[in-house]
């Protein structure tokens, strides 16, 4: 670094901006000089550069998915590539508002804490524009980026320090701030100005079929399969990066073979998803199948990338299976008893953050318990 960015220089004020880029793509020349330390090339901008990659495939299809049911919604048809263009110019945008004013952001607040800008927003910055419909406001978004950076993370210190998932936050500020904007028909189809649906019923979610029932669902009237294997591959509306279960799988195992997320939580979260939707069935609340539930909405989504986050879930090993079949229980009882909010993911793992804590606190109280009657019994 040039010794004006350095401490007692005339750019002092920058240092922490100018190590950001310096450090971004190689190793800073930093050693430890004395002391006990661990050798490990694994550290948080490597973790946050696989958890961006695992994120791509999502990302690449929601693009093709979004030209695809602009396609659909106006009778017509495309080629792969017009869709993918189509959605990219459309995706894009939200891209450059999500990283822009998020980085601004964390870069003030490393300037203004004189500390070095933490890595961390990468993946809030990547996921937050495939968790929000494709047509949302600009203006609405970055609104919401900065409370959520803000609010939810710079004010508990940066990152690590948060309680809830900055991504997740972004969603839940705009879902109860501008609702409109977040719900409805004609929300989740990216349209031209002048263009008009052919059916209204087009841009409506598998999910907003959800609560009349799986007849409902099956024969739902939209211009496209709610079948199984059409909404495991991908082909309908909804967020831009939560439809293709196929592509998020993707992303789950670059992210179980680097070891960046827990399978614990993947498992459970599906587990408590199913138990609860398949005590549903037998309780006569539902006739939809509890393994539907795994391909609809955001569920795939929310267990592989948002449940996940190292920061805001469960440490312990135990608290991680408790905490992750609740996300997974609370998302479907969500879904099966509350008509007027039919996703679920969303607050389900922000209850579950909430939660963590205490769930690790009371994993680790039960271990030493164990431990002092086995002491005392010896």
């Amino acid at each position: 670094m040039n010794k004006i960015f350095e401490k007692g220089g005339k750019l002092a004020f920058l240092r922490s901006t100018v190590d950001a880029f310096e450090t971004f793509l190689r190793v800073p020349p930093t050693v430890t000089r004395r002391g006990t330390h661990i050798k490990d090339s694994v550290d948080l901008k490597r973790i946050m550069i696989i958890a961006v990659i695992s994120a791509v495939p999502a990302a690449v299809f929601g693009m093709w998915n979004v030209g695809y049911q602009h396609a659909l919604a106006l009778g017509t048809t495309a080629s792969l590539w017009q869709n993918f263009w189509f959605g990219f110019l459309k995706v894009l945008p939200l891209y450059v508002v999500a990283y822009g004013v998020g980085l601004a952001i964390e870069f003030a607040s490393a300037q203004i804490r004189d500390e070095e800008v933490n890595e961390g927003y990468l993946m809030s910055g990547m996921l937050i524009p495939l968790i929000v419909p494709v047509d949302i406001p600009l203006w609405m978004l970055a609104v919401a980026v900065a409370f959520a950076v803000l609010i939810g993370k710079e004010v508990f210190g940066g990152t690590g320090m948060n309680i809830w998932n900055p991504a997740l936050l972004t969603r839940a500020f705009l879902f109860f701030s501008y609702p409109n904007e977040m719900s409805g028909s004609g929300t989740w189809i990216a349209m031209r100005k002048g263009e008009t649906m052919i059916d209204a019923a087009t841009g409506a979610t598998p999910l907003a079929f959800l609560g009349d029932g799986m007849d409902a669902l099956t024969h739902a009237g939209a211009q496209y399969d709610t079948s199984f294997w059409t909404l495991f591959w991908g082909g309908v509306p909804g967020s831009v990066g939560e439809t293709s279960v196929i592509a998020i799988l993707l992303g789950a195992f670059i992210l179980l073979y680097t070891g960046v997320a827990s399978w614990k939580i993947m498992v459970s979260t599906v587990a408590g998803g199913l138990l609860v939707g398949w005590l549903g069935q037998i309780a006569g609340a539902t006739d939809v199948p509890a393994y539907m539930h795994l391909v609809l909405g955001g569920f795939a989504f929310g267990a592989v990338f948002m449940a996940t986050d190292p920061v805001t879930s469960a440490q312990t090993e135990t608290g991680k299976w408790i905490y992750g079949l609740l996300v997974g229980a609370i998302c479907v009882l969500v879904r099966l008893f509350n008509p007027g909010y039919a996703e679920g993911m969303m607050l389900a793992i922000l209850l579950g953050n909430t939660f963590a804590p205490l769930i690790d606190w009371c994993v680790v109280n039960r271990h030493i318990a164990r431990k002092n009657k086995k002491a005392k019994t010896a």
